[in-house]
């Protein structure tokens, strides 16, 4: 027996939706059809934060309790309005990425059962460099979203200091996301050394509620600031995104004002969000409008490398780096060191 399927307008095009009436976000029971129709309400903010650059799709055949997978490459048979551009990674090797340009080439992903978009940091024009500094802080356990909050204004103020304007979102869970708009100068491997910069002079003023340490173990009850995000084809939920959570929370910008007054990042969901930009309009609708650059932050770089401080560890996937530290858990290391004196 065939799906059920309607059809969907998107300005002047018609968008096929197979299963409408699917339920998504079983515990709030959002459908299918509902997250196309968030996807219509917010796509002028999402495509000015999201679009024109390489994204991966996070798709869920079922429901957000069920199976996921990333899909990079352009599904086949997607509609010519869906472009694609052509990407190098970590590994040398290239591939095309879905680069979602229009409204319908979002309704279009959701048709195609994806939840949580992941924008790369760079554009289609010019995939190697980044036009964002990204920064994820994580609370870690033990911490919450109001940890996250404290700790973010000390950071604007950090970035502020390196020439920086910085911008602020809900993960959508926990976290925030700091975002710095920026001239696309420097590769990510740059932009990557630019965030353990911020992320080590963050540290150094908040050195109780603050980590730069990669493995968990050594983190404690603080929040991490996840360097390794601005690595090249690491991404995070974009803005307006929806998180793959079962009260189907969206990764949500924000005002520093809203952030001072106290938020609730749960507040902030599929069925909330088009309410909110219709009322206030869209915290972002700016950030693009004056770069800056990571000149400061790599003279920080260069200053915690003379004074000792070396490269941080990459993910486990990432070919080995120069000059990097041994990719082994501390309390391991410190095991095999005991085992050898043995």
């Amino acid at each position: 027996m065939a799906s059920e399927r309607i059809s969907v307008t998107v300005g002047d095009r018609e968008v096929s939706l197979s299963s409408p009436n699917r339920v998504i976000f079983p515990e709030v029971g959002v459908t299918k059809h509902e997250l196309a129709e968030y996807a219509i309400a917010v796509a002028e903010p999402f495509l000015r934060a999201n679009g024109h650059r390489p994204v991966s799709l996070e798709r869920f055949p079922d429901s957000v309790d069920g199976e996921r997978f990333f899909s990079k490459n352009p599904p086949r048979g997607a509609p010519d309005y869906v472009h694609q551009v052509m990407c190098t990674y970590n590994s040398g090797r290239r591939h095309p990425q879905v680069v979602l340009d229009e409204a319908a080439a979002i309704v279009w992903a959701v048709q195609m059962n994806t939840v949580v978009f992941h924008p790369w940091a760079s554009l289609a024009a010019d995939t190697d460099n980044p036009v964002e500094l990204r920064i994820d802080l994580d609370p870690q356990p033990g911490t919450d979203f109001a940890d996250a909050a404290a700790v973010a204004p000390v950071l604007r103020e950090v970035l502020r200091e390196a020439g920086l304007q910085a911008w602020l979102k809900t993960s959508g869970n926990r976290g925030l996301h700091v975002f710095c708009p920026i001239e696309p100068t420097h590769e990510f491997l740059d932009v990557r050394h630019a965030v353990i910069a911020a992320g080590r002079e963050l540290e150094r003023r908040l050195p109780t509620s603050v980590t730069t340490h990669w493995w968990k173990e050594e983190r404690g009850r603080r929040v991490f600031v996840d360097f390794n995000q601005a690595n090249r084809d690491r991404t995070m939920a974009g803005a307006y995104s929806p998180r793959a959570l079962p009260t189907a929370t969206v990764a949500t910008p924000l005002t520093w004002e809203e952030l001072a007054e106290g938020v609730d990042p749960a507040a902030f969901t599929v069925r909330t969000v088009p309410e909110r930009l219709a009322a206030q309009g869209d915290p972002w609708e700016h950030l693009a409008a004056e770069p800056g650059r990571i000149d400061v932050l790599l003279e920080w770089w260069e200053r915690d490398l003379a004074n000792g401080l070396g490269e941080l560890p990459f993910p486990p996937e990432f070919p080995k780096m120069p000059g990097e530290p041994p990719r082994v858990q501390p309390s391991r290391a410190r095991t095999q060191d005991t085992e050898a004196d043995r």
